[in-house]
């Protein structure tokens, strides 16, 4: 299916000051914590400003991390409204088959709407745990984990919690979540290619592994800022977003930080409350966030560890931004701001294209790990540097896998796959090469560094992959060829407690 475009503005004519993005354009830049890959900010329903950090592009899929979370809630939305899912049914009711194990009083008075908002009664994460106790079916592992408290009354950050969730929805349709969300949410708002992890039962896992354009994450919290309302017709139920984007559980702590961090504003059912509106958020700068004061949605992609650092250039920046009628002459800033967004890119590494001489030194050069041990990129064994028939290439080896990358001299040098990558690289002196590796469909970059007069090399992640199995696992997961993997249908048994 063809997305049709997002209806598109000039930001003056929406009451933006073209102004306050540049201003945040350059906050991101300037920060050396943040690398920005993408932002897309709508106003009253038209697309005002959007831009991508070259080598990403528009189509390129991302891995969204937790956003996918609120993706997990809105499937759990349709399954109430089409009488699939009850948030007070308690969530061993979904699992008869269960019914002799939990014996814990807390965990069977467990309901659906504790896990859908992290209030499970535990005090800290818990999948782990739960894949240890049983590697078939993490949500029996997780019933078997007594909460500390009961639940509803203390929020803990669970991945187990929204895999629970996520397991029943995908119970409840007989579908996979994708599978159920494409004629209910992604066709009818545009939303074109998306894919999403599994796990070893063939389920998708639901608390991250959603891959989707930037522009699948706007037109989600256009959604929800319409109150499930999509260009006049209704998509979902605006009960639901309101049932999904209050406060069900405090996160706060009480103190003066916690006063100033968006994660201590309370969180819904799969999305957080913030100091301004709410938000769906995955690690390292994946963002959805609505402002309903503001009529204004901000997608981002990024790649940093100082994800309030970004929420607060935005809070500084994009805010006062938005004015409450069209800016008088048309907006000076508009035609700036317009080519500002067409050019951007992240920068290459500084470095020679070519090695000086003596350069054949470099030919067939093989690496080992410097110290016998490369920790901080986990599985990585070498490094291969040779000339090859279009420029030199550097080979990173795994055990028995290979990734071949192509050092193209200056700029990045953009490979399609399997495992998409752009490469930036070169020489900082005769005896040192250093290769930084984007892995496209991730937030993540490597940065890799081969030392000629020791033949060994360091390789070091700038945002650490949180659940890769391998460098080539950093991409877009296959699908089945399928309408999506079938759960067996279970309806709801009469509650258990």
């Amino acid at each position: 299916m063809t997305a049709r475009p997002l209806s598109v503005s000039t930001p003056a004519e929406q009451g933006v000051d073209a102004s306050g993005i540049t201003a945040f354009l350059d906050a991101v830049e300037a920060d050396p914590d943040i690398e920005p890959h993408s932002l897309m900010i709508l106003r009253h329903g038209h697309l005002v400003a959007s831009g991508w950090w070259a080598p990403y592009t528009p189509e390129r899929l991302q891995l969204l991390y937790s956003l996918s979370k609120s993706f997990t809630s809105t499937a759990a939305g349709f399954a109430v409204a089409e009488g699939l899912l009850d948030l007070d049914d308690p969530v061993i009711s979904y699992f008869p088959e269960f019914e002799a194990d939990i014996t814990d009083p807390r965990s069977r008075a467990m309901l659906v709407r504790h896990v859908a908002a992290m209030a499970s009664g535990h005090l800290a994460e818990t999948y782990a745990d739960a894949v240890r106790l049983d590697r078939e079916e993490a949500v029996r592992g997780f019933l078997l984990i007594p909460p500390d408290r009961d639940p509803g009354t203390v929020f803990a950050y669970n991945q187990s919690a929204t895999y629970t969730l996520a397991t029943i929805v995908q119970r409840v349709t007989g579908l996979s979540l994708t599978a159920y969300l494409r004629p209910r949410l992604f066709d009818p708002l545009g939303i074109g290619e998306t894919a999403w992890t599994r796990n070893r039962a063939g389920r998708e896992i639901g608390f991250s592994g959603l891959h989707a354009a930037t522009d699948a994450i706007a037109r989600l919290g256009q959604l929800y800022l319409r109150e499930g309302v999509w260009e006049g017709q209704r998509v979902l139920p605006a009960s639901w977003i309101t049932e999904a984007t209050r406060t069900h559980i405090a996160t706060a702590d009480g103190t003066p930080e916690g006063a100033r961090s968006d994660w201590q504003q309370g969180y819904g059912l799969q999305f957080w409350r913030a100091r301004h509106g709410y938000r769906g958020d995955g690690a390292y700068g994946q963002y959805c966030v609505v402002l309903p004061e503001h009529d204004a949605v901000i997608a981002t992609t990024a790649a940093t560890d100082r994800m309030q650092d970004l929420l607060d250039l935005m809070w500084r920046h994009l805010l006062p931004a938005f004015g409450t009628a069209p800016l008088p002459g048309g907006g000076q800033g508009d035609d700036a701001l317009r080519r500002r967004l067409a050019r951007l890119a992240l920068p290459p590494v500084e470095a020679r294209s070519e090695p000086p001489e003596p350069g054949d030194a470099w030919s067939d050069a093989v690496f080992v790990p410097e110290g016998g041990v490369c920790a901080d990129q986990r599985s990585l064994t070498g490094v291969v540097v040779a000339e090859g028939d279009k420029g030199r290439r550097v080979t990173l080896v795994e055990g028995d896998r290979r990734l071949d990358l192509r050092l193209g001299g200056t700029g990045w040098t953009v490979d399609p796959g399997p495992t998409p990558t752009a490469v930036s690289g070169g020489w900082t002196d005769s005896g040192t090469l250093r290769v930084d590796v984007l892995f496209l469909e991730t937030p993540h970059r490597m940065t890799v560094t081969c030392s000629l007069p020791e033949r060994t090399f360091t390789a070091r992640w700038h945002t650490t992959p949180l659940h890769a199995r391998s460098m080539g696992s950093l991409r877009v997961p296959s699908q089945p060829s399928s309408t999506g993997h079938r759960e067996t249908p279970h309806r709801a048994t009469p509650s258990v407690t």
